[in-house]
């Protein structure tokens, strides 16, 4: 067996790159120390536990805790936090027996005491820290592990097409804290997987076994479903289990909190009393006693005008970039601190052509006789630098989809690919495919006369999609083609993106860091459809099933998807850097996808009172947000609290100052006004839609002369100051 080390580097890359987060900690990139390592051997509760029928603290920690360094300072016990359901996941974020480092090039040891690869990558081995428990104080053991992966991955009911990443798969108990993952082919990135997806692998068998056909009489099992109000024992568990997050009340959890309360309108967690991580003064974590989260769905706008006004301490999931200058005129009164992370996006808007559409002449278009011309008009006709200035503050990366520059694979030359803007440039290769505009309208046509109209659907989350794509439907009929946009909800999104209906639709590219690239290389060949991914259904089934269903793909997309394989098989680095190169060349070529702008400014909006939050990250998925900067060390100082003890008083009132009215429109005139150092693009956007970009008023395209924001820039212009600085946050 290779060492633990061993494997972690190779994992990730041999050169270890700048670092641009300098006052990190340092064990924040390393395995975490225990205390015995560092000499500590008393510990300490929160006093919200005392007085509770539990063991002593040392009986509930670990037989050797994990410490955990916090950004700043040792913290205080105490308080409840206030945030959203969404922002909820980052207090009690995912506990996994293998975790990722801050700077997303490492996997390091969490759960797990150590692990290990296989020389011929086949195995990977892993050992618990003895005395870990759940939260109902039943000892975490291998056959958590055994149970997730048998009686719910490979269960036939449960699922019926096994995930491919773990098909094969053999679980191999070794003694209650060492298990082994076996693999028929090999599989060097699986520690990858068990990371990311680490909620993914481990269930309390002690509680789901009830809920299990493998371990309980059928009859009563379907008399317990019926007595819960389900109808399959399989969306009962599914409902317990929820997304990896044991959202249920009485489901057992390894996390920092439990969840004690659940309304239509809130969820309430407090602490889980056998968490098994310290602080280095010997404090078993968290600091925080509990979390209140109100329930606001999709409800951005409301939540960002909350977060500005210090209701909320931790705030960032559905806020985006646009909110920023109204979550600063907050921060100038004293109501909120906002930091300004970074999306791991390299690209917000990733458009995505359906290369299966039922709709013979779109194919030909796409990937016949087109020969990527068709994509290639698209991509050059967006001004991915005006359009950076307008929605970024002239803060993001104009980009294609391809490598995190983090990666050990990232190429300027990928991302760099088709990305200029030349209409000229554009109308010429569509105008070589025989897409004239027959009738005169300013639109072209198919080259049998017949009309070109492409509908668009998505779903506005998380990143400016709305906005973004309403630019990009201006600039395309700047060039003659017509795109229709239609908003759709989430469960419509995953309906129609999974049943092959969306002509055309989006999502925004993460999995592009060297931790998930080689695991799920999404947006690099068909290897699975999701709701997110709607590019090419029917080849992803053909290469999910071998054959037996789906599409067989033309042999540059299957030459494409053996390089997939090797990349994610891979036991040597030169083998490993050979296929990713190929993938990211072929996608640089090609441009199955359309990027637009990422690495954006992403507002990560925390109370005066809450502390030790980094005020420099990367926000996304691959670092699942804020799991590598440690929630559990956030704590409440209520000697800077005012504002937070009261919320909507005066100052939250007066949010605006002497003129109230840029409240009607949160994400307007501030928006606009950021860019007036060079306001081009806001005085002269081009058309009624770009005028209307921030709402239906066409006021807030010309916001350097708004009253209210003029008022703000002579009081004091600090929240103002970071859209000018010369360097990205």
């Amino acid at each position: 067996m290779a060492l633990a080390g061993a494997a972690i580097g190779s994992l990730v890359a041999v050169t270890v790159q700048a670092r641009d987060h300098n006052d990190w900690p340092e064990a924040w990139y390393q395995p975490p120390k225990t205390a015995s390592e560092l000499g500590i051997t008393s510990f300490s509760q929160s006093p919200y536990l005392d007085g509770r029928d539990l063991p002593p603290v040392v009986e509930r920690l670990p037989d050797d805790p994990v410490v955990i360094e916090p950004y700043q300072s040792i913290g205080k016990y105490g308080g409840t936090a206030r945030t959203t359901i969404w922002d909820s996941w980052m207090f009690f974020n995912w506990e996994h027996a293998l975790t990722v480092s801050a700077d997303m090039r490492n996997v390091l040891p969490n759960l797990a005491e150590s692990w290990s690869l296989s020389e011929d990558g086949r195995t990977t081995t892993v050992k618990l820290r003895a005395g870990i428990k759940w939260s109902d104080g039943v000892p975490l053991t291998a056959d958590d592990f055994w149970f997730r992966l048998v009686h719910v991955w490979m269960d036939p009911e449960m699922s019926p097409i096994t995930y491919r990443l773990v098909q094969g798969c053999e679980f191999v108990k070794i003694d209650d804290l060492t298990f082994q993952y076996v693999f028929p082919e090999p599989n060097p990135m699986f520690a990858n997987f068990f990371a990311q997806y680490g909620s993914h692998f481990v269930d309390p068998m002690h509680f789901f076994k009830q809920y299990h056909p493998a371990f309980r009489d059928r009859e009563e099992l379907a008399a317990l479903v019926e007595e819960e109000g389900f109808v399959t024992w399989m969306s009962m568990y599914g409902a317990f289990r929820g997304w990896g997050n044991e959202d249920a009340v009485k489901v057992p959890t390894l996390r920092a909190y439990k969840v004690v309360q659940r309304t239509p309108t809130k969820m309430r967690l407090e602490r889980n009393p056998y968490y098994f991580k310290i602080d280095p003064a010997g404090n078993q974590l968290p600091y925080i006693d509990a979390v209140d989260a109100i329930i606001l769905l999709e409800n951005s706008q409301m939540i960002a005008f909350q977060a500005a006004t210090g209701q909320l301490d931790f705030t960032a999931f559905t806020l985006k970039t646009q909110d920023i200058p109204l979550l600063k005129l907050g921060e100038v009164k004293g109501l909120n601190k906002v930091h300004i992370w970074n999306r791991v996006h390299v690209s917000d808007v990733a458009i995505q052509p359906n290369y299966n559409y039922d709709d013979p002449k779109y194919r030909e278009l796409l990937w016949g006789k087109g020969e990527r011309r068709f994509i290639r008009a698209l991509s050059h006709a967006i001004d991915r630098d005006q359009m950076n200035e307008v929605i970024y503050f002239g803060r993001g990366v104009p980009s294609q989809v391809t490598a995190h520059p983090t990666s050990r694979w990232h190429e300027e030359r990928f991302a760099r690919a088709h990305i200029r803007y030349d209409p000229d440039y554009a109308r010429e290769l569509l105008d070589e495919l025989g897409l004239d505009d027959v009738d005169g309208d300013g639109l072209r046509e198919y080259p049998d006369g017949s009309k070109l109209t492409i509908t668009f659907e998505y779903l506005d989350f998380e990143t400016p999609k709305a906005i973004t794509m309403e630019l990009v439907r201006d600039y395309w009929r700047e060039v003659g083609v017509d795109m229709r946009l239609k908003s759709v909800e989430r469960s419509l999104q995953s309906e129609r993106a999974r049943s092959n209906k969306m002509q055309m639709t989006l999502w925004h590219a993460d999995k592009v860091t060297d931790i998930l690239f080689p695991l799920v290389p999404d947006w690099f060949y068909p290897h699975r459809s999701g709701w997110d991914i709607a590019m090419w259904n029917h080849w992803a089934r053909y290469y999910q099933t071998d054959g037996e269903l789906g599409e067989e793909p033309p042999p540059l997309v299957r030459n494409l998807q053996h390089w997939g394989d090797q990349l994610r098989e891979a036991t040597t680095e030169e083998h490993r850097t050979k296929a990713a190169k190929t993938l990211l060349e072929a996608a640089a070529e090609n441009l199955w996808t359309i990027g637009t702008v990422g690495q954006a400014p992403h507002p990560v909006v925390v109370s005066t009172r809450l502390k030790n939050v980094t005020p420099t990250g990367i926000w996304g998925w691959d670092n699942r947000w804020t799991l590598s900067y440690h929630p559990s060390t956030w704590y409440f100082d209520d000697d800077d609290a005012t504002a937070a003890q009261s919320p909507r008083d005066s100052a939250a009132r007066n949010l605006h100052g002497e003129d109230a009215t840029a409240l009607r429109s949160p994400r307007d005139s501030a928006a606009g006004n950021l860019q007036d150092d060079d306001a081009t693009a806001a005085q002269s956007p081009r058309d009624s839609a770009r005028r209307n970009l921030h709402g239906e008023d066409a006021t807030a395209a010309r916001l350097p002369r708004d009253s209210a924001m003029r008022k703000l820039q002579r009081k004091d212009t600090t929240a103002l100051q970071w859209s000018r600085s010369g360097t990205r946050p």
